[in-house]
């Protein structure tokens, strides 16, 4: 029975305990070839501790013994590097770096770090080392000098590996949600511990024993501000080579998930419902612009497997509580020049396209109150909440929200933005709920009417349209465990504006499926008031001509969307059709339901 490694990243146990690996050592001479000191990023979660492990098991002059356990089946071992086992291994990782307190205290922290690793470096090759390694507590720099020196009376040189090199600067500028460009820039000053320690590796890249450099993060913001302490550092993370570098191919997912299913007696068409359902919450990732393939979130595709495996059935929720995306960054990026425009465009599955991804940018161009969107969406890409999508036919580079676990986040974000009160969104979550059993709607419309629309500000009532309205309603009937929620559905070139389809695991429940179009009407449009038009009855205000009208060409494209979505799903698939018409945000009239 296959082991899977969810939560841990740690190679050495997963080869000699012989966990599921899914094979990225070709890479290995892909990245020799690449250069001496390289950045790498990815999104959190993404598997980029796991890598490090790889290449610090693989480089690590005191694992010699174990290279045919650890790599001998793996495609590197059939044809190794002839730098394999040759290097003294240290490694950093800037995830343990608190960022609480004052700069003193991170400054100190981060010095804390080196230290420590350089203790553990020194215990690791005691026996190689003939030179004693001299620690100060106050500055790690002196002791990493000490370790070089320690270096320079061995036949060997060092591998420095530095895992989240950003995460805890990242931390200390938006920590909680909040924007706090001041204490970054302390940080960065240019006497600061963080640039002395890149001063410090660059230097001793020059010829004083550091030979090679792997560094991972999420972005490049940190990098670009530290330039001047270490510019020579190249990126490696938008090459096509290294696109899968990270992450799981949807083709070394259907085995798994196929000898799951054999394991725990299921039928056949079991694999490709998982297979598609994994595909929905979890896939959709492309990092390089010269290719169109796509690869999984791993932490999560693990998740599923282990659960599946050990359940025989779906996970319960696609997304695990613990490994939840941090909603402080969303909201830290909602503050952003254009930010805020950004995210809803996303969510709305409206147009988002570059000339050029910005992959070095400080954090002063991100703060420029005249900058363009270039910076909002690059970073959205870098932190894995847009994905690229192909280019244009002017072959702009074209992004989306990747899959519906990054998009719940985007809901999750807008609905504490729009209802901070914890009861007000339970109580929207309940009628959502009853929702889905009956069918009834007018319930919800009357709440959004009285409350919901209220928090929305004049920059939203002057530029409402369908688009806002769906929004609304999105983020109101947003469910993750029974339901596959997806907004612009293609359908013959054209797009549906929200579907509700129920997960193949939970079609036995007395649950609907739902099929959604939003016509949206501005007051101008009934000629009325928002005074006269809160004054009509709901008969009143379905009885007015342009409402009527919405209604039909609502009706007629549900219609025509129904036939579509049927043809997909077969006879498993009953829809409840549902049309919204909007005035302004004053009125919200219910269709109704047919179909069913």
């Amino acid at each position: 029975m296959l082991k899977f490694p969810y939560g841990f990243s740690d190679f050495h146990l997963l080869r000699m305990e012989n966990y599921f690996y899914v094979d990225r050592t070709s890479h290995i001479r892909l990245i020799e070839e690449a250069g001496h000191q390289l950045l790498f990023l990815r999104p959190r979660r993404f598997g980029k501790s796991l890598l490090l492990s790889m290449l610090e098991n693989y480089y690590d002059v005191a694992k010699a013994d174990e290279f045919d356990k650890l790599f001998g089946e793996l495609a590197i071992g059939q044809n190794p590097t002839p730098k394999h086992n040759q290097y003294l291994v240290m490694k950093w990782d800037f995830s343990m770096v608190n960022a609480q307190g004052n700069l003193n205290e991170i400054h100190q922290a981060l010095h804390d770090h080196i230290n420590g690793c350089i203790e553990q470096f020194q215990v690791q090759y005691q026996n190689l080392l003939n030179y004693h390694i001299t620690f100060n507590q106050n500055n790690a720099i002196r002791s990493f000098q000490s370790v070089l020196a320690a270096i320079s009376q061995t036949p060997y040189r060092l591998y420095l590996l530095i895992d989240e090199y950003d995460n805890f600067a990242n931390e200390v500028m938006m920590g909680r949600g909040e924007i706090n460009p001041k204490r970054y820039k302390a940080l960065l000053s240019a006497d600061s511990s963080l640039k002395t320690f890149f001063r410090a590796v660059k230097s001793a890249s020059s010829g004083r024993g550091l030979e090679r450099v792997f560094i991972t993060g999420v972005s490049p913001v940190l990098m670009s501000d530290i330039t001047s302490a270490y510019n020579v550092a190249e990126d490696i993370y938008l090459e096509p080579n290294f696109n899968h570098l990270c992450g799981f191919k949807e083709s070394e997912l259907a085995s798994v998930v196929n000898q799951i299913v054999a394991e725990c007696s299921l039928a056949k068409e079991k694999g490709q419902a998982a297979l598609n359902l994994m595909r929905t919450f979890y896939n959709g990732y492309c990092f390089s612009e010269s290719v169109n393939e796509l690869v999984y979130n791993p932490t999560l595709a693990l998740y599923f497997l282990k659960k599946f495996q050990h359940d025989c059935r779906y996970p319960h929720r696609m997304l695990d509580s613990n490994l939840t995306m941090d909603l402080n960054k969303l909201t830290y990026l909602s503050r952003l020049p254009n930010g805020r425009a950004v995210i809803l465009q996303a969510l709305n599955g409206a147009p988002l396209t570059l000339s050029l991804l910005a992959n070095r940018f400080g954090v002063e161009q991100m703060l420029k109150t005249s900058q363009s969107t270039q910076f909002v969406i690059s970073l959205l890409y870098y932190l894995g909440i847009l994905t690229l999508d192909g280019q244009t036919e002017l072959e702009e580079l074209r992004f989306k929200i990747p899959n519906l676990v990054v998009r719940e986040l985007y809901v999750e974000h807008l609905f504490e933005r729009l209802l901070p009160e914890d009861v007000e969104r339970e109580t929207i979550r309940e009628m959502a709920k009853t929702f889905y059993q009956t069918g009834d709607l007018q319930p919800l419309c009357d709440l959004m009417e009285q409350r919901y629309f209220e928090v929305f500000d004049n920059r939203d009532y002057k530029t409402a349209n369908e688009l806002t309205i769906k929004t609304a309603f999105l983020t109101a009937l947003f469910d993750d465990v029974w339901y596959i929620m997806d907004s612009e559905m293609p359908s013959r070139r054209r797009y549906t504006d929200l579907t509700m389809i129920l997960r193949p695991d939970f079609r036995h429940l007395p649950l609907h499926n739902f099929l959604f179009e939003f016509k949206h009407l501005k007051l101008s449009d009934v000629k009325l008031s928002g005074a006269k038009v809160k004054e009509l009855s709901l008969t009143e205000l379905e009885a007015l001509k342009p409402v009527k009208e919405k209604k039909v060409e609502a009706e007629k494209q549900l219609l025509d969307y129904q036939t579509d979505l049927e043809l997909k799903y077969g006879d498993v698939l009953k829809l409840q059709l549902i049309s919204v018409v909007t005035v302004g945000f004053e009125r919200v009239g219910n269709g109704g339901g047919n179909g069913e």
